[in-house]
């Protein structure tokens, strides 16, 4: 069974440069305080670090 990672958008995209608002909506997050889970891999593992300071990681 595969890891997954729960994560929600803390922070608001406003601000940001066009690359990190992209990468949240390929996360699935669109809205502040909306909760995804996600399949833990090495190209999400990525995305998260991109918006590390604007998301909140919960591991399961």
């Amino acid at each position: 069974m595969a890891d997954k990672v729960t994560l929600t958008l803390t922070g608001s995209p406003i601000g940001c440069v066009e690359r990190q608002r992209e990468t949240l909506r390929g996360l699935g997050l669109t809205r502040r305080g909306k909760t995804v889970e996600v399949e833990k891999s090495p190209a999400v593992l990525g995305m998260i670090k991109k918006v590390a300071h604007l998301i909140r990681v919960d591991s399961e």
